[in-house]
């Protein structure tokens, strides 16, 4: 991530850190070459990701950065939000991954519709541009659930198992 950040700041870009309080114990990430935004939580941390990002692009990573691409997704999936994501596949990185996202998807696992919400490109380019070209297409079923802290009334959710 540094090296990212320090990339973007030195091409006089914005560079926006949310750092969970756990991690500036100790001295356990480095100052932020940007803005910073402290926050108590992991799950804080996603919320703010996702209140101010226009978009989300995970680079080659590993648990976390996988943590943070499938949560992304779920919530995309469930209606959470609308925001395009991707996956730079630098050298084929994401590969075997996609590969099994596309496994699922044949197996049922994951709807075609829902596959649709993970972009991969292999260029920064390529990828911006499918970012930017994609429309979201929610779930008819999921669309109906209600995400507001204030809706206290939630339409009710078919879950019949139809075979």
């Amino acid at each position: 991530m540094r090296c990212v950040s320090t990339t973007v700041a030195q091409h006089e870009r914005q560079v926006l850190g949310i750092i969970p309080s756990a991690f500036t114990v100790n001295n356990l990430v480095e100052e932020t070459c940007g803005k910073e935004i402290k926050v108590a939580t992991m799950h804080e941390r996603f919320l703010t990701m996702m209140e101010l990002s226009d978009a989300f692009i995970a680079l080659p990573g590993g648990f976390g950065t996988l943590e943070e691409l499938f949560q992304m997704i779920s919530w995309a999936q469930l209606n959470i939000h609308s925001k395009p994501i991707g996956v730079l596949n630098i050298n084929g990185f994401f590969n075997s991954l996609l590969s099994f996202v596309d496994h699922a998807a044949e197996q049922k696992f994951i709807t075609q519709r829902a596959r649709k919400i993970l972009i991969s490109a292999t260029t920064t380019d390529e990828l911006v541009e499918k970012l930017q070209a994609f429309r979201f297409e929610p779930d008819p079923t999921l669309s109906k659930l209600k995400w507001s802290p204030s809706s206290s009334q939630k339409e009710k959710l078919d879950l019949t198992l139809r075979l």
